[in-house]
């Protein structure tokens, strides 16, 4: 089994109503516990907004901060799931499933 993470990318600014997002965070649940049945689930993780982010970058030895996002961008990286999966084509599938059920864009990406 190899591990991939799917990462999942919404738009930025404020979340969807209450009567939008909750069927989709429904599904989302439902799609999680049948990972877990199936032995894919490994971790999964939602994130604050961008602007709750510091980036570190180093200079000449010390760290400098910039608050905010790594890149500007009208998408970013709202959560992600990490996976088991037995090849690409299995790992593709949850992320499908998972697109199909968050309504978002989803990244399959092994780890190494």
């Amino acid at each position: 089994m190899r591990q991939y993470l799917l990462s999942i990318y919404q738009p930025d600014g404020d979340p969807p109503p209450p009567e939008v997002l909750a069927p989709i965070m429904a599904e989302l649940a439902a799609l999680e516990r049948e990972m877990r049945d199936a032995g894919a689930w490994v971790f999964s993780a939602a994130l604050l907004p961008p602007g709750a982010g510091t980036v570190v970058r180093d200079r000449d030895g010390e760290a400098l901060l910039t608050d905010g996002p790594f890149t500007e961008g009208k998408e970013h990286l709202g959560g992600f799931t990490i996976v088991n999966a037995s090849d690409l084509d299995a790992a593709l599938a949850w992320g499908g499933r998972m697109a199909r059920a968050t309504t978002l864009p989803v990244e399959v990406r092994p780890i190494a």
